[in-house]
């Protein structure tokens, strides 16, 4: 199958398949005797594979040791859910950030009066912090 074909059935853009392609995410695809890129099913199914993995938050950087796990057929499944763990580990960090981030701005919006005058609590706290990174 061609990159536009290939693209459509893992659901990923062909700028997507190049680009993995650059980083050797992926292996260079066959080329026909027009240059053409083809793509056979187990590059596809790589291509399933990253994609589930990057839907999942997965760094590029995982999702290549998580490939070459996958396709190690003597691998050791704690190496696998090692990886899952600590994944779960850094979501949670965000997640607590984000939280911490929410409670912030609503906060802030709480004070908004939200009216017609040029006080906004909102750009006041900005700019405090602008003040204090500048020191």
């Amino acid at each position: 199958m061609n990159i536009g074909q290939a693209a459509k059935r893992a659901g990923v853009s062909a700028k997507m398949i190049r680009y993995y392609e650059s980083i050797g995410l992926i292996a260079p695809a066959g080329r026909t005797e027009a240059g053409y890129r083809q793509y056979a099913q187990g590059d596809l199914d790589a291509l399933k594979f990253i994609k589930r993995a990057r839907d999942l938050g997965f760094s590029l950087e995982r999702i290549q040791t998580l490939l070459e796990l996958w396709q190690n057929r003597s691998r050791k499944s704690h190496e696998v859910k090692a990886l899952a763990l600590a994944h779960i580990e850094a979501l949670d960090r965000d997640i607590a950030r984000l939280v911490d981030i929410r409670k912030q701005l609503e906060n802030l919006a709480r004070h908004c009066h939200g009216d017609d005058a040029p006080a906004c609590p909102i750009l006041d706290d900005l700019a405090r912090s602008a003040d204090t990174t500048e020191k």
